[in-house]
């Protein structure tokens, strides 16, 4: 007699497993625990055999039944049930592990170590956001470009057009390494070449040498944090990174030597780097000691002060100064490059203070006091030129 969902339903457990017979070799197997597994028993290459067709709740009397016709045909076809779902687990496996997301975290996990943390959150932020959603779950070898292009274009439909390029060579860069682990066998994006717009590159605003008197003088008269004010005086006498001025420590500075020494893993390029500090840098830090020489961070967070501050403090600062899209704390570093090559100091010099990528790695493994003579007198010439154009003033 054929069951029903009502009886499947109030099947009660009993002292044994019992079973409850559904026709055609499929019953419900009720265990003492109370758990029900349908059970389709058939006969293949002259032995018995049981295939396990789910358990209830979770699979139905209906879905049990199809999975029941389904064996059945297999049988009537000359194959296994039980081989036919085996090979669909093992292929359903070999999916999993060469999904596109798989792979993708997989050839992150290799390059995460040689990459700043704020570099590599911005990379997983993008996968995570914008291609898992998409392009994740499917088998890697088997995406088109035409897939990917849909993918970026939700990207460049927002407006953000430098984020879909920057995101079109990271997923060439997951799909060169899927060939060269041979789970692909060939790179799609290539064939999109042409296919999305093009950014309109727009530089960090910066200021000119004739705008730094100004500037000075407002930024002496700044009523604002303290420590933000005195960020931006270090940042000009710098020219360091804004991330690398945000997360200096004060175990990095020697302040008798006249050095700040980043680490590598702060760098951008993973390169060890040293900032020269003039008389006027070394009396900025003497006064920050004052605010926060009791914390890790030389620029903590106000708000979190074991963190260091966030990457709109500045940005806000000049704002209020008055100078929205005319200065970024990135365009001091163009502001300083600009006036020390007016005034002839050597091209390389500039570009090692700068830590500009060096693209022999073995010489950049060398290279962090390249021209540290030099770099020094160029440094203090700096903190003596910013000290004099703000006197004029």
């Amino acid at each position: 007699m054929a069951l029903t969902d009502v009886k499947v339903r109030n099947a009660k457990p009993q002292a044994k497993p019992y079973k409850i017979s559904d026709g055609e070799g499929m019953f419900l197997l009720v265990t003492p625990s109370g758990s029900k597994y349908w059970r389709f028993k058939y006969y293949f290459g002259g032995k018995e055999k049981l295939l396990a067709l789910g358990v209830y709740p979770d699979v139905s009397l209906t879905d049990a039944r199809e999975r029941r016709i389904q064996a059945r045909k297999a049988v009537a076809a000359g194959s296994d049930p039980s081989e036919v779902k085996r090979e669909a687990k093992r292929v359903a496996r070999l999916t999993g592990e060469n999904s596109f997301e798989a792979i993708a975290r997989e050839w992150y996990e290799k390059r995460e170590h040689a990459w700043v943390s704020s570099y590599s959150n911005k990379i997983m932020a993008r996968l995570e956001n914008y291609v898992f959603p998409k392009l994740g779950t499917r088998p890697i070898a088997s995406i088109t470009a035409p897939e990917v292009l849909s993918m970026l274009r939700v990207v460049e439909n927002k407006g953000t057009l430098e984020t879909a390029h920057i995101i079109k060579q990271m997923c060439g860069q997951i799909f060169m390494y899927a060939i060269a682990t041979g789970r692909a066998e060939r790179n799609p994006v290539p064939d999109l070449r042409g296919a999305l717009k093009t950014p309109v590159r727009k530089h960090h605003a910066y200021l000119k040498a004739g705008d730094l008197p100004e500037f000075l003088q407002a930024l002496k008269g700044f009523r604002a944090n303290a420590v933000t004010s005195l960020a931006i005086r270090f940042l000009m006498l710098t020219f360091v990174r804004t991330i690398e001025l945000r997360g200096a420590r004060w175990t990095e500075f020697d302040l008798d030597k006249g050095e700040w020494r980043i680490p590598a893993e702060r760098m951008k390029m993973r390169d060890p780097h040293i900032v020269p500090l003039s008389r006027q840098a070394i009396e900025v830090l003497r006064e920050l000691k004052t605010h926060t020489g009791y914390w890790q961070f030389v620029f903590p967070n106000p708000h979190r002060p074991t963190t260091y501050m966030s990457e709109n403090a500045i940005i806000y600062a000049l704002h209020r100064m008055g100078y929205q899209s005319k200065a970024t704390g990135h365009g001091f570093r163009a502001t300083a490059s600009t006036i020390l090559n007016e005034n002839g100091f050597p091209p390389d010099v500039i570009e090692r203070q700068l830590a500009h990528a060096e693209r022999n790695k073995v010489r950049a493994a060398y290279n962090h006091a390249q021209y540290l003579p030099e770099r020094c007198k160029m440094m203090q010439w700096w903190g003596d030129y910013l000290d004099g154009i703000t006197k004029k003033k």
